[in-house]
């Protein structure tokens, strides 16, 4: 229309008409008079106008369809680029296949390989020469000196039950019996809680359930029973194992005792291993006690741990247990809860299935009272020397940004699931990388690979590199995907990220098959959304937040860095045992995955696709794929589920004067700067360079917008504002966890002016932080 107006308007005018007209006269038979030259000077005038308007007219013409053509081609260009990418992304997910995966995992896992070990830095080496060979353009052993634990092995740790003449009448097992196959292996650590303290305490026996805060509430509170001066004995299950020692050592235990009761770690009708995956009597769970928060090697926390870095005194550690831990199995266990004395348990979810009262303390019963129990803990801690393996491809277009994919290596003994599962898988997608660089396709962005030692000691090597490298990865990391355990179950698939990579893992799940055997032709997002719907949103598949517990911590919770996990789980709402019932023990074995998990590696597959998929889509996408609308919608459940929670001390809020009105202001500003920035995005030129690199800039610091370099109160490595790990157990995510810690057990704080003050200044930080995160969503003036 506006074509037609403007012809319209320029052909109407007397000038254009003239001109024509007077072009078309015989000039020769017109006399040169006075009127004529006047006319004939006008008639030259309306000529130049004419001319002019009919110059401008073509020149608008040209202008309007160059920019029809311009839009057309630039719409064009970016549909080309979406179909290639896809193209290219589908050749690299058809290149991963399960056998191969298979055959890694059978390698890794033949030979025990703790952190710190001869083996450990021969399966580096090994992978090391496997990235070289598959065509990466680096693959690099970076070292690093750390604190790491191991069992004496002239001097075994053990526990019994003494008699009144002091005399050891019951000792639990030294070790485990070994699975069939493997019963001439050596070097299998025997269970151990690393960075247990040393000693040998002796005294009355108290059973605190899970360890949990809440259960120490429960005993000293309600209850009345006092731990201190007592050992304490706990089930493994529900939170980390550090946070049950932290618990126990502020109780004023002198020492924990930590099994594995079948409740948590068998599954009904399943045989033990090897007749089937549930865990044995005798296995226990190995694990380190640490509670770092984020800190990485205990003598060097907050830097690398390198030749010239300053440490700690070994006692002056961060994080370091100050009483005795170890864990057993529940055949063990049964003989030491057998015969308490003390109440019954305050309810039912007090109670395993083994064959005892759950009696819980302290001591034993009237013909037995003169019995204690005796630990014999004489775990050595030394600075032992770490080898990450770093592999990287240089992107074509922007070498200076980096999506890191890293998992760990090292295991307690085989680790056929943690983590030589993730192991095989990462092993996988660097080999069908290689095949597509071999082939002449190179992604625009850099992509780093880590082979993670140390991981099971504390997160060191994965912390100590991102310390390392904290000031480059600041500026240059966009993503960081973990590779850790690809299956803990075989019902469907988990996912734990930030907000702004829930899109693309929902389009990429939609485009890899399922591998569940009633899934045939279906898309693993369509089974993921049947098994584990949101509880939010029921049209899409349940998303976690994500806590710690594994090496993504220090590029999300310390430096901001966009980041995500993904791997096969069990069915959570029917399957009770905790995590899987063999998990950290000498049964791990390649033979348990092929055999109950997965025999036809299917599962594995489709997580190498998802986790592969991710890494490509974030690597080579022309505008990063993040999505910031999905933050701000989870910042508005997020500041919810806070308010609600604090609603529940409605009168306290009046009282003190508690708004959260600045904490929602905020989320808003964010939610309203997300979506205009995505609709500058969806007009954004591709071909215009620096305009893509302004608008992905926003997009990778949006993550980093969140970080708050002063830390949680008492937590200062943890540095995200929007998510940490829960407090009171180091593997579950949390959100705004400063308020939350804030408001935690308030009610029973003795200064109530105080504590709600803490609880109105997290607040101001929390929105301080919401509304500078949208600043930088703002247009760049």
């Amino acid at each position: 229309m506006f074509l037609s107006l403007l012809v319209h308007t320029a052909f109407s005018t007397s000038p254009v008409t003239q001109c024509f007209l007077y072009m078309s006269r015989d000039s020769a038979s017109r006399k040169p008079d006075s009127k004529t030259r006047a006319s004939k000077m006008s008639r030259k005038k309306g000529f130049r106008r004419s001319w002019l308007a009919l110059t401008l007219l073509v020149v608008l013409v040209f202008l309007i369809g160059f920019l029809i053509g311009w839009f057309a081609k630039s719409t064009e260009g970016k549909a080309s680029a979406l179909a290639d990418n896809k193209n290219v992304r589908n050749q690299l997910l058809s290149e991963m296949k399960a056998e191969n995966i298979r055959h890694f995992l059978r390698n890794f896992t033949r030979l025990p390989h703790l952190a710190g070990t001869e083996q450990n830095l021969l399966l580096a080496k090994q992978i090391q020469a496997q990235w070289k060979e598959f065509g990466l353009d680096s693959a690099e052993l970076v070292h690093y000196d750390v604190l790491l634990s191991y069992p004496n092995e002239s001097n075994p740790n053990y526990i019994s039950i003494v008699d009144e003449h002091g005399n050891e009448i019951y000792n639990t097992s030294l070790s485990e019996p070994p699975p069939q196959g493997y019963e001439t292996v050596t070097n299998m650590v025997p269970p151990y809680n690393a960075f247990s303290a040393q000693g040998v305490p002796e005294g009355d026996i108290v059973y605190v359930n899970y360890a949990r805060t809440e259960d120490f509430f429960q005993l000293e509170r309600v209850m009345g029973i006092n731990c201190s001066g007592k050992i304490v004995i706990a089930r493994y299950g529900k939170i980390f194992r550090g946070n049950k020692v932290k618990n126990a050592i502020h109780a004023g235990a002198k020492g924990i005792i930590l099994y594995s009761d079948p409740s948590d770690y068998c599954a009904p009708g399943v045989d033990p291993y090897p007749d089937g995956w549930n865990l044995p009597g005798g296995g226990a769970q190995r694990g380190n006690v640490l509670n770092l928060n984020g800190a990485g090697d205990p003598l060097t926390p907050g830097y690398p741990a390198k030749e010239y870095t300053f440490r700690y005194d070994a006692d002056e550690g961060v994080g370091i247990p100050s009483i005795p831990v170890h864990p057993i199995g529940y055949h063990d266990a049964e003989v030491f809860l057998r015969y308490m004395k003390g109440p019954a348990p305050p309810d039912d979810t007090w109670k395993g299935n083994l064959n005892v009262s759950y009696n819980i303390g302290p001591g034993y019963l009237e013909n037995f009272s003169s019995r204690k129990v005796r630990m014999h803990i004489h775990t050595n801690n030394k600075v032992t020397r770490i080898y990450n393996v770093i592999g990287s491809i240089r992107g074509a277009v922007e070498p200076d940004r980096y999506i890191i994919l890293g998992g760990h290596r090292d295991s307690w003994v085989f680790g056929g699931i943690d983590p030589t599962s993730g192991a095989a898988v990462l092993q996988e997608i660097a080999r069908s990388f290689g095949t597509m660089l071999k082939e002449g396709w190179r992604p625009r962005r850099t992509i780093i690979f880590a082979s993670w030692d140390a991981e099971e000691f504390g997160l060191l090597g994965s912390t100590e590199w991102a310390e390392e490298n904290s000031k480059v990865l600041h500026e240059r990391g966009v993503a960081y995907i973990n590779a850790d355990s690809s299956i803990e179950g075989n019902y469907t698939l988990r996912v734990d990220c930030t907000p702004l990579l829930y899109r693309l893992v929902y389009n990429l799940t939609k485009e890899i098959s399922s591998p569940d055997e009633d899934y045939v032709g279906k898309s693993l997002y369509d089974s993921w959304l049947d098994k584990d719907p949101s509880k939010e949103n029921k049209n899409f598949p349940r998303i976690n937040k994500l806590g710690s517990g594994s090496d993504f911590e220090a590029y999300f919770q310390r430096l901001g860095i966009a980041s995500g996990r993904a791997r096969y789980t069990k069915n959570a709402k029917t399957d009770k045992y905790s995590n899987y019932p063999v998990y950290h023990t000498v049964y791990e074995t390649f033979e348990l995955v092929e055999r109950f998990y997965d025999p036809s590696f299917k599962k594995q597959h489709a997580v190498a696709q998802v986790r592969g998929g991710l890494v490509y889509e974030l690597a080579n996408s022309a505008i990063i794929p993040f999505n910031c609308q999905d933050y701000g919608e989870a910042l508005k459940n997020y500041a919810s589920s806070i308010y609600n929670l604090a609603k529940k001390h409605e009168a306290q809020l009046k009282i003190y004067d508690v708004s959260f009105d600045s904490l929602f202001s905020a989320v808003q500003n964010f939610t309203e700067a997300a979506a205009d920035f995505h609709r500058r995005l969806a007009q954004l030129d591709i071909s215009n360079p620096l305009a893509v690199r302004i608008m992905n800039d926003q997009l990778m610091f949006v993550e980093r917008a969140f970080i708050d370099p002063l830390g949680l109160p008492g937590r200062k490595f943890y540095r995200h504002i929007i998510f940490a790990p829960s407090s009171h157990n180091k593997y579950a995510g949390e959100s705004f966890p400063g308020i939350y810690d804030a408001m935690f057990d308030i009610e029973n704080k003795a200064d109530q002016k105080a504590a709600w003050e803490e609880v109105k200044q997290q607040i101001s930080i929390a929105t301080f932080t919401v509304q500078a995160a949208a600043g930088t969503l703002t247009e760049v003036a």
